[in-house]
């Protein structure tokens, strides 16, 4: 990786890299044999893409509580809009990978994907500290803050309420299944409320997955 990598780097992140080794690897996945991988810096920019977001949503929503500004944070922040940061930016062809990663599909995982944003970030505040990593936070995710609609109640929290509502015991979660290689993993979650009802989902995560049967047992006790 040289020149066009530095080049892409000052377009995609408006900085151009001093030391272009931190976002080499803050491209490299894990697959790759030999190095090191994103996966510190991916650490690092998660904490600073937190601080950057939190403070847009402070600026943007003053009237908002604690709580729907948590909620709104975790939205934003979550690996599917990462990803959808890292599609934005054309970070997919850069990314260096394994030759099976590859064939598995992983340039375009969410996870993946969403991994190698917050490495960047991670990077490019390493090397032009602050200023830069949140400059270009702010670029990527201002079209995503617009009109800032109220906060939507996450799956999870809507159903442990709807559980407590109609005297029902709190809902239960259980992996039944996980498969997909480690860097694509593919996970199905039941949740149950006693006779209530229960429902299955689908995620790339536990976390994911858990939200997604929450979801469906929330439309099968609605109704809809």
């Amino acid at each position: 990786m040289t020149a066009p990598l530095a080049d892409w780097i000052a377009d995609a992140l408006g900085h151009r890299p001093a030391d272009l080794s931190l976002f080499e690897r803050a491209l490299t996945h894990g697959s790759v044999d030999k190095g090191e991988d994103y996966q510190r810096l991916e650490f690092l920019g998660d904490r600073v893409l937190g601080l950057a977001v939190a403070t847009m949503l402070y600026e943007a929503v003053p009237q908002e509580p604690e709580g729907s500004l948590s909620k709104r944070l975790a939205m934003l922040v979550s690996g599917a809009s990462c990803a959808e940061v890292a599609r934005a930016i054309g970070a997919g062809p850069h990314i260096r990978m394994g030759k099976q990663a590859r064939d598995d599909g992983a340039r375009d995982s969410v996870n993946v994907l969403g991994d190698v944003v917050e490495a960047l970030i991670g990077a490019l505040y390493l090397d032009g500290g602050l200023d830069a990593a949140t400059a270009f936070v702010r670029r990527a995710w201002e079209p995503r803050m617009r009109g800032t609609p109220p906060a939507p109640q996450h799956p999870k929290s809507a159903l442990q309420e709807w559980a407590a509502a109609n005297r029902r015991r709190p809902p239960v979660y259980l992996v039944v299944d996980r498969s997909g290689p480690g860097h694509a993993p593919k996970f199905v979650v039941q949740v149950e409320i006693g006779a209530a009802g229960s429902a299955r989902g689908e995620g790339s995560s536990k976390q994911d997955a858990e939200t997604a049967a929450a979801a469906a047992l929330l439309r099968q006790l609605r109704g809809g």
